[in-house]
Formats: C-alpha cells, sequence, structure tokens
C-alpha cells in the first residue's frame, strides 16, 4: 500500500514524498483512516513503528479543512506526551509533514525559559505539543486556553503513568471541551492505562500492532552475567568492538548515568549522559552529538530515553537490567526501528537475575546467554541491603510507586525543615 491510497491531501503527500517515505507502516495504514473519519482512537504499538505520523498526518489534514481565522489562531489540537525530548520531536514532525500547509505548531515544556514559548503563543498556533507540568503552569498564567480544541491526542499513557502524571491528565481533560476527538496511544496496555482509556474516548476503534508483550523480532538479544564491579570493565571490553559506531546505554539512575559516562571518557571512548538533572540546552547538544555520531555513547536514564528517536541505532545497552520488565520493551524499542536491524545487550548481575526472569516473562522467550567471556559472574549470592532499612526509611511516609515522580514525593517527607529565625 502507498500514502496515496489512504486520501491523503496532495500538500501534505508531497511533504511525506520529500521527507523519503512512500509506503505506511501498520499502524499508519491501520490508524489514519479512523482519524480521518473523526473517530476516537484507541492505538497500542510499540516504539519505532510510526506511530507520531500515524496520528500527525491526519490531524494536520482535518485541521486544513478549516482555516478561517477571525482574529487570530486558536489552540485546535493538543498533542500531550511526556518528556521534553518527546515532545520536541513531535513538533518537528507535525513541522515536516505540514511545511505545505498554513498552520502553525509549537512546542511547550519545562526546563527552559518560558518567554519564547509564551511569545508564540501569543502570535496564535494551530497545534500544541506540550508536557504536562509546563502546560498546566501556562494555562493557570492564563497563556493557553484548551476551549476551542477539537482534536486531542495523549502520546505514551503508559510512561504518563510510571511518571506520576495522572492527575496531571485528569485536570487537562475536565478544561477540554466534551465534544472533541480523542486519539489514546500507549506501548502497553495494563489495566490502569485501560481504565484511563476509558475516562478520554468515546466508543473508540481499536488499532493494535505488535502485542505489547513482545519485542521487536528483529532485535538480536543477548545477556552476560557479569558481577556488579565488573561491569565498567565488561562494557569498556564490549566497546572495542569497532562494528559498534554508536551505542545508547541505559542505567536505572541519574547518578549511574554520569559516573559510566565518566568511566568511559577516562577510557578513551566519547560519551555523555543524558538525564532529568541536566539543562534542557545540555540534554539537546548531547542528543545532537550523538545522532551526529560526534559522540560514539549516550548514558540515559529510561525518562530521559523515552524521546530518543534515532535513525539506524544499531546498539542498546542494558548496563543495569530494568526492574520494570515493560521498561526493557521500551528500551531496546530504540533500536530496530522502522525495520531497520538492531542488537539489545544486557549486563545482568545476580540481584537482577529476578528482574531478567520477569522480563522473559514478558516477552515469552529467552534471552540467549553469552558464555566464555572474560568477566563471569563469581559471586552468585551477594549480601543484600535489609529490608528493615528500607521499611524504616518510609515508615508512616507514602512508598514510592514507580517513577522519578513518584519517588520525589516520598523524597519530600524526608526532607529536612529549613532553618528560619
Amino acid at each position: 500500500m502507498s500514502f496515496n491510497s489512504l486520501k491523503i491531501i496532495e500538500p501534505i503527500l508531497k511533504a511525506i514524498k520529500e521527507e523519503g517515505y512512500t509506503s505506511p507502516t501498520p499502524i499508519q495504514e491501520q490508524s489514519i483512516p479512523i482519524i480521518l473519519q473523526g473517530t476516537d482512537l484507541l492505538g497500542c504499538a510499540q516504539t519505532g513503528t510510526g506511530k507520531t505520523a500515524a496520528f500527525a498526518i491526519p490531524i494536520l489534514q482535518l485541521l486544513s479543512a478549516n482555516t478561517t481565522y477571525i482574529k487570530k489562531r486558536k489552540i485546535r489540537s493538543l498533542i500531550v506526551t511526556p518528556t521534553r525530548e518527546l515532545a520536541i520531536q513531535i513538533g518537528e514532525s507535525f513541522k515536516a509533514y505540514g511545511r505545505n500547509t498554513n498552520l502553525r505548531c509549537t512546542v511547550v515544556y519545562g526546563g527552559v525559559n518560558q518567554n519564547k514559548q509564551t511569545s508564540s503563543l501569543q502570535g496564535g498556533v494551530d497545534i500544541l505539543v506540550a508536557t504536562p507540568g509546563r502546560l498546566l503552569d501556562l494555562m493557570n498564567q492564563g497563556f493557553i486556553s484548551l476551549r476551542d480544541v477539537e482534536i486531542f491526542v495523549l502520546d505514551e499513557a503508559d510512561r504518563m503513568l510510571d511518571m506520576g502524571f495522572i492527575h496531571d491528565v485528569k485536570r487537562m481533560i475536565q478544561v477540554l471541551p466534551k465534544k472533541r476527538q480523542s486519539l489514546f496511544f500507549s506501548a502497553t496496555m495494563a489495566p490502569a492505562i485501560t481504565k484511563l482509556a476509558g475516562t478520554i474516548l468515546f466508543n473508540p476503534k481499536k488499532v493494535s500492532v505488535n502485542p505489547e508483550s513482545l519485542t521487536v523480532d528483529i532485535i538480536k538479544q543477548a545477556v552476560y552475567f557479569v558481577d556488579k564491579g565488573n561491569k565498567n570493565a565488561l562494557l569498556a571490553d564490549t566497546l572495542k568492538n569497532n562494528d559498534i559506531k554508536t551505542a545508547l546505554v541505559f542505567t536505572r539512575t541519574k547518578y549511574g548515568a554520569d559516573k559510566v559516562a565518566k568511566v568511559l571518557n577516562k577510557n578513551n571512548v566519547k560519551a555523555e549522559a543524558i538525564h532529568g538533572d541536566k539543562s534542557q540546552n545540555a540534554r539537546q547538544r548531547a542528543l545532537n552529538n550523538f545522532k551526529e555520531q560526534k559522540t560514539r555513547v549516550l548514558v540515559a536514564t529510561d525518562i530521559a530515553a523515552r524521546g530518543i528517536d534515532i535513525d539506524e541505532l544499531e546498539f542498546v545497552i542494558n548496563y543495569e537490567v530494568p526492574n520494570i520488565a515493560e521498561t526493557y520493551v521500551h528500551r531496546i524499542g530504540r533500536t530496530g526501528r522502522a525495520g531497520a536491524k538492531g542488537t539489545a545487550i544486557s549486563f545482568c548481575d545476580a540481584n537482577e537475575k529476578e528482574y531478567l526472569k520477569e522480563i522473559e516473562t514478558l516477552i515469552s522467550k529467552k534471552i540467549p546467554v553469552v558464555e566464555g567471556h572474560p568477566y563471569p559472574l563469581m559471586d552468585n549470592d551477594p549480601v543484600k541491603p535489609p529490608k528493615q532499612q528500607q521499611a524504616k526509611r518510609y515508615k508512616g511516609r507514602p512508598r514510592p510507586k514507580s517513577g522519578v515522580a513518584e519517588h520525589n514525593k516520598a523524597k519530600k517527607w524526608n526532607r529536612k525543615p529549613k532553618n528560619t529565625k
């Protein structure tokens, strides 16, 4: 099938061709006709399947059908996504596919001065891409009104819940017009996600591409069993392979990402870390350096990496095995995108074996084990932190559920009050 058969208008079709695309992906082929009909959509698709274009193209077409303005442009489509990087990339997609239309798109996100964003908003926009925190902040300041939104998109809904954005999402829904078209996309469909979808969508049609529990089949997966203390040496040894031109390395914590990047640079491997404590400019600079292959290794936490979309990224390395099985699917989905080949390598210490078992249950397959490497697992029963310490830490306080936002909420309870005079 070609894009011509999807009844896409010529200005957008021309832009698609200029971007080098001729055939739609399965999620695009199934979603675009439904969205063009004005129907609500519940989409389940893994990362790297062309999900952004699946909603960007029909939204541009629907809004192009009516571009009459009395005074100034009003926000007619709102796309909400969890991370700054993903918001920026969605905005770039709208601008690329809509370059031949008369529609304006603006992206708002936190971590930077708001002046440039508010200036753009005051000039009038048709399409707004936003992260939840900055969106609500600008709404409270009176810079954003959602009363004219015709099409609402909630993207990466599962990550929204992981990051503790559920209450922000509910606040948005309360002020959105009741009469609207809603599109809901998620890589997984856990019960909590399905429940959230039920509060947003009205008689939706469902599209599912690649069941959420399965990894992309073309990705080559491997696991190294290694002691925690030898992971740096194993990583440096792995990167001696000249076939690995670039690699995205995942850690569970911000501190871990900085530490791994520092170790790699000491070993003459150009590396940069990207995580939530970095400024937006620093994160964007590191991402651009990686895309342009000025930096060989990008070390990232899961939240920061959610929006990374790099063509022909072949290697993903899990320096630490994620403690949430679905996160593994998201991580390795950074490679093998749009049909390209990819390799996912995981370093697993003794304490992470239970995480590995949960991952293999989720993806319904055993990940091949690499034998005979220089740093085999020797300590099969390391001392674990006493559970009493953790219980004491959160005694009388909320335990973090999942995601950084929830963890930070718990941390607030532990802060000592500042001295006041």
